[in-house]
């Protein structure tokens, strides 16, 4: 079963980094103070979260964040979580305290509820397009400065993968690589010597340079802007001797048909570039 704590755990999201990153955007937004706040009866409100589409929810902490550092007390009582769909029309939470407090963080919660659901519920729609195949669906590095692993957080919401985390974690042998080390196998051989304990995969352009990389026993292979047929034929002459990554360009239109050729992971960019808010309201709420 799918544990969305475990997974900001694995991600290094704990409460200090959740936190962090919403005091960076309150201070963003609120400045020296917020004025218009500053003109509403500082008295006890409620508001109501509803979803104006349907999608994925994801971001949770973060709107909960939100208000509590402006305002400790603030109760929040949710009707879905992390992970979970949710139909337009839905009120998904309620949030009680302060009304100049929920008024401040009101945008803040939002801007981070909304963007995370739409990575996570684009993600579910790439998910549910390649169903019974055997590809699994993939993040890259093409995020938000300073929002990445958040948005990591929100594809495996989504039922996706997290591809590496950053330049760290993972070697990721590219053309630009294989150009200045002369040859693929130079490049292959420097990235075993320079880090042997870390996962290795090598990008490739063409089936002759798939053949380079399987005959050096490189077990994870990405298969870089390549046609279905070609994409196909990889497969067979890879034959289970390595992991295969379909890359480049791939939309909702072509998943399925890429999905289709046997590939092991199909990674998108658009999952984290392309962003699509969830359309989502919070309101205060009658008495």
């Amino acid at each position: 079963m799918r544990d969305p704590a475990r997974a900001r755990a694995r991600l290094g999201l704990d409460a200090g980094t959740i936190r962090a990153q919403v005091a960076a955007a309150l201070a963003e937004d609120v400045g020296s103070g917020d004025v218009t706040a500053a003109l509403v009866p500082q008295q006890p409100a409620r508001m109501r979260l509803l979803a104006r589409e349907p999608g994925v929810l994801c971001g949770c902490d973060w709107f909960e964040q939100a208000f509590r550092l402006q305002d400790p007390g603030t109760g929040i009582a949710w009707a879905r979580g992390d992970g979970e769909r949710f139909a337009a029309g839905e009120t998904l939470a309620e949030v009680c305290g302060p009304a100049r407090a929920l008024l401040t963080a009101e945008r803040t919660a939002l801007n981070f509820l909304q963007t995370l659901s739409g990575t996570a519920t684009t993600t579910a729609r790439y998910v549910a397009a390649v169903a019974g195949t055997r590809a699994r669906i993939l993040d890259t590095r093409k995020t938000i400065p300073g929002l990445r692993r958040a948005q990591k957080y929100a594809v495996w919401c989504g039922g996706g993968e997290n591809h590496r985390l950053g330049l760290f974690d993972m070697v990721l042998v590219k053309e630009n690589h294989i150009r200045d080390a002369g040859s693929l196998a130079a490049a292959v051989e420097a990235a075993r010597t320079a880090a042997p304990d870390l996962p290795l995969e090598v990008e490739v352009e063409t089936l002759d340079e798939l053949d380079q990389a399987l005959a050096l026993g490189v077990e994870r292979i990405l298969l870089d802007n390549m046609p279905v047929r070609v994409l196909r034929e990889a497969v067979a002459r890879t034959a289970g001797r390595a992991k295969l990554e379909a890359s480049g360009g791939v939309t909702l239109d072509s998943v399925r048909a890429i999905a289709e050729t046997g590939v092991d992971f199909i990674s998108v960019g658009a999952l984290t570039k392309d962003l699509h808010a969830v359309d989502l309201s919070l309101g205060l709420a009658p008495d």
